[in-house]
């Protein structure tokens, strides 16, 4: 009996061992698939986990008001993230996404036109929006002015940024133009661009100004956004030269401009423009003062002068004018912003009413800053010094920011002369020497990589 149960104990153990290496297989194998069927779309259990965690994430998102009473004027739009400067001396920008905000997208709900507070922004990551937010493919300029986006000149200062930034970001990468404009002031909802700006936006982007109007409840997220809250604050002059000669270059291609060709057979032919105003800061006396700076110009060998008025114009037809334009004279206003259009180192001689010296305060010197970070000289203004008095009224829309202009021609003709002949030397010493942003119509990439080579030397 002892021999049976022995016998049997080594035949057990015998068996054993022989299927212990399937077993052991089979072991492994039913762990494999257990592990595979974690990561299984098809397994109720563990798709459970993924879905909790978007709902945290879009729970979180948390909209905070655009304009933030508690900050200065530049950082209460956005007011939980530092604007930075990159490169040095750009102008102080927010990119969503990007490290600065996480990875996440810039969301919006502003249903306000007249209480940024009401209006509200949150950070959000693509795969968690909040509920009911819309998500707007390309990229979106965001654009928060102290000022105005239908005043040309305030205008201006809000896009030169975004072309700085286009031209770095966009023009040598051949990114997509912004599909988009989201404009606010103070944190209200604007839906309006000045169209010269628009034009001028257009040209400098190669692609339409679209405005965002917000009208829908709804939160809109942008797939990408580049905002700007300050303006032109922490742009150093040489980045906003190099903008001039790109916005002048892209918007002579934009209109078929051929600025080489101008003055024809004589490049040191010198050419005047009076750009006029009608109605407001308009001279009295527009045919008098044509009369004085053409005099002057007789006497400067291929000196002309043409004459016209802004609002007759189109925008190309500025372009064209200002093109072929050394010596610009206009009365302070919005049409002077054409400079931007003259080549570098041109002159600008510019006109006041009475009145705007003695109480207009620093702003009537935003073309004299113009033509300083355009490359630009100007030349001086003249104020007017006779008129009936304004009544003691600090309010400048009261009495004179609208009055017209008179004239003296002693002193236009001398201001001329001087002007005409610095004007002239200069043209006959770079004549055939002269490589400035001029450029041919035959388009923008050629231009945009003539102007970033001439302006990064």
């Amino acid at each position: 009996m002892a021999r049976i149960t022995t016998s049997t104990k080594h035949s057990i153990i015998k068996t054993t061992l022989c299927l212990l290496p399937p077993l052991l297989l089979a072991a492994v194998y039913l762990h494999f698939q257990t592990q595979l069927s974690i990561f299984s779309p098809a397994c109720r259990c563990a798709s459970q986990p993924a879905a909790v965690d978007v709902d945290r994430l879009r729970a979180s998102v948390t909209f905070l008001p655009l304009k933030d009473t508690r900050q200065g004027a530049e950082t209460w739009f956005i007011s939980t993230l530092n604007a930075t400067s990159e490169p040095e001396g750009e102008a102080r920008n927010l990119v969503f996404p990007s490290p600065a905000s996480a990875g996440r997208l810039l969301c919006l709900s502003a249903p306000s036109r007249r209480d940024g507070a009401r209006n509200a922004y949150a950070l959000a990551w693509r795969d968690a929006l909040p509920r009911g937010a819309a998500l707007l493919r390309g990229l979106a300029f965001v654009s928060e002015t102290a000022y105005d986006h239908t005043n040309i000149w305030h205008g201006l200062t809000a896009l030169v940024p975004f072309a700085s930034w286009h031209e770095r970001s966009g023009c040598r990468s051949r990114a997509r133009p912004p599909a988009r404009w989201a404009l606010f002031h103070h944190g209200e909802v604007r839906t309006e661009m000045s169209p010269w700006l628009a034009a001028l936006a257009e040209a400098t982007t190669g692609a339409a100004v679209a405005i965002e109007t917000f009208d829908d409840p709804k939160p809109l997220c942008f797939e990408e956004a580049v905002v700007f809250r300050a303006n032109v604050a922490g742009m150093n002059k040489k980045r906003m030269l190099r903008a001039a000669d790109f916005m002048r270059c892209k918007a002579r291609a934009y209109c078929g401009v051929d600025a080489s060709r101008a003055g024809g057979d004589n490049p040191s032919a010198l050419r005047v423009t009076l750009l006029l105003r009608t109605g407001a800061r308009a001279f009295k006396d527009e045919a008098a003062v044509t009369r004085v700076f053409e005099k002057e110009c007789k006497r400067v060998a291929g000196c002309a002068v043409a004459a016209a008025h802004a609002n007759n114009l189109t925008f190309c037809e500025q372009v064209r004018l200002l093109s072929e334009t050394d010596v610009l004279i206009s009365a302070h206003g919005a049409q002077m912003t054409n400079l931007l259009f003259m080549d570098r180192d041109s002159s600008v001689m510019e006109f006041y009413p009475l009145g705007w010296k003695q109480r207009a305060g620093g702003g009537q010197y935003v073309f004299r800053w113009m033509a300083d970070w355009a490359g630009m000289r100007h030349e001086g203004s003249w104020w007017e010094p006779v008129g009936e008095p304004c009544p003691n009224n600090p309010d400048i829309l009261d009495c004179w920011k609208s009055r017209q202009i008179g004239h003296n021609e002693t002193y236009f003709a001398e201001w001329g002369a001087r002007v005409f002949a610095a004007a002239k030397e200069r043209k006959a010493r770079s004549a055939g020497e002269r490589q400035g942003p001029a450029t041919s119509a035959s388009g923008g990439v050629a231009c945009c990589e003539l102007v970033i080579k001439q302006t990064s030397r």
